[in-house]
């Protein structure tokens, strides 16, 4: 006679023996444990350590690595910088990106397809070799954008990567940068959606417009969470753009971003316990931002109410 008990005994064993989907996941885990669970594990007890020679001293706990970065003058700005990229990068990425999306969906075909593939060439130029691009982009005297910049009056590189203008900048190389690869994830869920319900809605008199509003994004909004999620933790962490510039001789502060200062505490001041504090900073945030982007959304409420 089959008990609840024995019932649920079975469950947890069926849930507990391991299938196609784990053994796909497996490496993902090992690798997520060496290079993300490990490297901020030891960020976080370094930042509580002391140091000795210029070595963290495991031994002596400690928070002088969290009180020079919050005494740090120059945390306000990097912080004030930061904001200044999120505000303007995410949601240029966001509502670029899903709305060339649903244009290109709406719209399939070769001249599409051939569409999907220039928007994903430039995430191919990425990291050092994408802020090299944009400075030569930037540069009016070599640009192919040169006559418009001149129009506008903007005659030098100076002028275009003057202080207020590097969080447009930044924005703009993430933006082509970013945008083609996930374009690409986009077309894949909308591809996922069901013929028969986008005839269904056409039928009832759903034109193009209403069709993407209320049929394609509530489909894809999961993507579109994710999308936002990855996104606001990768800008958070904003260093390349900056430090190259920097190196190529514009006008920039070595600070400008929280990574960089970060950058600044372990090589040229050897804190490391200060460098750790601002890690765990930047891991708090980037956790704080996606459960509380979660917890907003509640995006995957419907689908643990369905199990």
């Amino acid at each position: 006679m089959r008990t609840p008990q024995t019932s649920r005994a079975r469950s947890g064993a069926r849930r507990l023996k391991p299938n196609a989907g784990h053994w796909f996941l497996l490496p993902y885990l090992v690798f997520l444990t060496a290079f993300g669970v490990g490297p901020a594990v030891a960020a976080l007890v370094i930042s509580f350590s002391g140091t000795d020679a210029g070595m963290p001293d495991y031994f002596n706990l400690t928070t002088d690595g969290f009180r020079t970065v919050f005494d740090d003058f120059r945390l306000g700005p990097a912080l004030s910088n930061m904001a200044k990229f999120v505000v303007i990068a995410l949601p240029m990425l966001m509502v670029g990106v899903v709305g060339l999306a649903l244009v290109l969906h709406a719209r399939s075909g070769v001249y599409s397809a051939a569409l999907r593939s220039a928007y994903f060439l430039p995430g191919a130029v990425s990291g050092p070799t994408a802020v090299l691009v944009a400075i030569f982009m930037f540069d009016p005297s070599v640009s192919p954008f040169g006559p418009a910049l001149r129009s506008m009056g903007l005659t030098s590189v100076t002028q275009i990567t003057a202080p207020g203008n590097l969080p447009l900048l930044f924005a703009l190389i993430a933006f082509f940068v970013g945008a083609g690869g996930w374009i690409a994830i986009f077309i894949g869920g909308l591809n996922g959606i069901s013929q028969e319900v986008l005839d269904a809605a056409r039928v009832d008199g759903a034109n193009a417009w209403h069709v993407a509003v209320h049929i394609k994004l509530p489909l894809v909004a999961p993507y579109i969470v994710y999308m936002l999620i990855l996104t606001f933790t990768a800008s958070v962490q904003l260093f390349a753009e900056p430090q190259l510039l920097a190196s190529a001789g514009v006008p920039i502060s070595e600070t400008w971003s929280p990574n960089q200062l970060g950058y600044v505490y372990a090589f040229e001041q050897a804190d490391f316990g200060a460098a750790a504090a601002m890690s765990m900073l930047m891991l708090v945030i980037g956790l704080g931002s996606a459960v509380l982007i979660l917890r907003t959304t509640r995006i995957f409420s419907v689908d643990s109410e369905d199990r």
